[in-house]
């Protein structure tokens, strides 16, 4: 099998299996109340995603934590729609509409004219260094190690390590093993988690394997670390974990 049909299929195989744990969530963890999944109403981006960067190489991944504004509108990993257009180049693809709309999340997908200050800061540091288009996925390949966009009543982001419970802990683990066939069929070397969770994540999957786990400071401008001077500190931290 190609590694473009081998990640598709464990992209669908995530989009289904997180899809089927929704309502379970929903019940159990008392401080969502809203989840949205872009593997499902963004596939026809993501997918698009997946054809032109995961086939180009790369033998280090990026991991994140779970989509925020960008991908739940694009479909991208840290999908800033700016960048995604102007940038990565992927365009005039359609983005339905999660079965709920909250108020304060409305989609409008690739055409959203909200930025996203984190995909911002990753898209546009790796095509200074590396080429935009699929240049980037010739030395790294981006993916998030949850697809789920969860937030409460208010609208406020609750990030995956805020949930607690057995039906957390079963979707880590649907997550967990998406992070190692993904780092399977890309044959990874390095694995850098963004942020703490993400690498918390990554060193608790990968421990014992030959795979260097890395790690850079979240480029959210939420981090002071990511603001400082700039964001020029960020940006060669940055650069060092990707060993350039």
């Amino acid at each position: 099998m190609s590694v473009q049909h081998a990640l598709l299929d464990a992209a669908k195989h995530l989009r289904d299996l997180t899809e089927q744990i929704t309502p379970k969530l929903l019940e159990d963890c008392d401080n969502i109340d809203w989840i949205y999944n872009p593997l499902v109403y963004a596939w026809a981006p993501h997918s698009e995603y997946i054809r032109r960067h995961g086939t180009q190489g790369a033998h280090t991944m990026l991991v994140g934590m779970n989509p925020g504004h960008g991908m739940g509108n694009t479909g991208v990993p840290f999908g800033c729609p700016k960048m995604v257009r102007e940038v990565l180049g992927i365009v005039d693809l359609p983005v339905e509409q999660p079965p709920l709309i909250h108020p304060k999340r409305p989609i409008y997908g690739l055409e959203h004219p909200k930025p996203e200050v984190s995909g911002t800061r990753i898209w546009s540091a790796l095509s200074d260094v590396f080429g935009t288009g699929n240049a980037p996925g010739k030395h790294v390949y981006i993916v998030n190690h949850c697809p789920l966009w969860m937030f409460n009543e208010k609208g406020t982001n609750i990030t995956p390590d805020k949930l607690r419970g057995s039906t957390a802990d079963k979707l880590r683990s649907i997550c967990d093993e998406h992070l190692r066939e993904v780092a399977n069929i890309l044959n990874s070397n390095a694995i850098i988690g963004v942020g703490r969770y993400a690498q918390k994540r990554v060193e608790t999957i990968f421990e014992g394997s030959e795979i260097e786990v890395r790690n850079v400071p979240h480029p959210s401008p939420a981090n002071p670390f990511a603001n400082r001077n700039g964001g020029a500190d960020w940006r060669i931290a940055f650069h060092a974990a990707l060993g350039i």
